[in-house]
């Protein structure tokens, strides 16, 4: 797939998941509504409450992973992709 191709797929997907890594080095995933803001395929904004789980695991390690799938009638396509997640808190940034 191509990087447009790309875009226009994640784009489509009413879900996803993140990915964050625990305090024992263990992935963590959670499925999240799409993300309501996105920059090419380097920045994608989530919304959650600050006093998460996934904030702090965030806070305290970076590492994330965020991933779209599609279920067709014979099979699954799906997009990972992988970064740093930083939690932002900035009332311009919410908006």
């Amino acid at each position: 797939m191509d990087l447009k191709k790309i875009e226009n797929f994640i784009d489509k997907q009413k879900v996803s998941f993140i990915c964050s890594i625990d305090d024992e080095n263990y992935p963590n995933v959670k499925a999240m509504l799409k993300p309501r803001k996105r920059i090419g395929l380097k920045e994608f904004y989530f919304s959650t409450n600050t006093s998460s789980m996934r904030v702090q695991q965030y806070k305290e390690n970076p590492n994330a992973g965020v991933y779209f799938y599609y279920k067709g009638l014979i099979k699954y396509v799906g997009v990972m992709l992988k970064g740093k997640m930083e939690v932002l808190t900035d009332q311009e940034t919410k908006i």
